[in-house]
């Protein structure tokens, strides 16, 4: 049941949501679901090739570009919950220190969200070491947000929520074990409208259509449902628990 869940998404870059997410984010707030948005940082250093070869181009020129890309995708996807950090990219990991981490931890207890989305769990990205990082800090976050004894004034403790990892761009070379499969059929398209809104990383754009329907045949496969036509793929921080196997 999608309606009144809470999500929470943190994004090491200013498109990584979009590439792996965006599909059930769209999803989930057409169906009546809370979902934040947190971009830590633009990607200005590492994942803005294209812009950096426009003449001209300084860093802030690119920040900016990157700006403006990611909030109409964000906009095409429907988020109204969104936050840029604008942190240092590559690496990123010298810039997540106890204050980012204070920050992250009080957001989580703000929010409190049923759902945490980041990177994949197993912190094996091949070629973003950035990735690896925010995986490993989303999750010491949210464990630290959980726990009475990590006190910051004006929160409240959170209970155990579901931490599920973004499917990594190089799938099988980072060892992405998938756990999850969403059918995101409804919203395909505009997951498409939002990816064609970063021309710094067009070269992703038709790469992130055939991921969609391949898990989608992946996901009629398992499920039977033949409405199935595209999906998105997520790993599970932890197994599912309840009353019975489901």
């Amino acid at each position: 049941m999608i309606q009144g869940k809470k999500m929470l998404v943190v994004s090491a870059h200013a498109a990584d949501y979009v590439w792996r997410s965006g599909g059930v984010i769209a999803k989930y707030i057409k169906n009546g679901a809370e979902v934040h948005v947190v971009v830590l940082s633009f990607g200005v250093r590492g994942e803005s090739n294209d812009l950096w070869k426009k003449e001209g181009a300084t860093y802030e020129s690119v920040k900016a570009e990157r700006f403006e890309e990611t909030r109409e995708a964000a906009r095409l996807l429907g988020v109204e919950n969104i936050e840029f950090w604008d942190l240092p990219d590559y690496p990123m990991a010298p810039a997540l220190d106890e204050n980012v981490r204070e920050r992250l931890i009080r957001k989580i207890r703000d929010v409190r969200p049923d759902i945490i989305l980041t990177h994949d769990k197993m912190g094996e990205d091949v070629l973003n070491p950035d990735h690896n990082a925010v995986s490993r800090f989303v999750f010491e976050c949210s464990i630290q947000a959980n726990s009475n004894g990590v006190r910051i004034e004006g929160t409240k403790t959170t209970r155990q929520m579901r931490l599920f990892g973004f499917e990594p761009h190089q799938t099988e070379l980072s060892h992405f074990v998938p756990g999850e499969l969403v059918d995101i059929t409804e919203v395909y398209e505009q997951k498409v409208a939002a990816m064609q809104c970063f021309k710094a990383q067009s070269h992703l754009i038709e790469y992130y259509r055939q991921r969609a329907f391949l898990r989608g045949n992946h996901i009629r496969r398992i499920s039977g449902e033949q409405s199935y036509r595209y999906a998105e793929c997520f790993s599970s921080f932890f197994p599912v628990a309840g009353e019975e196997l489901v």
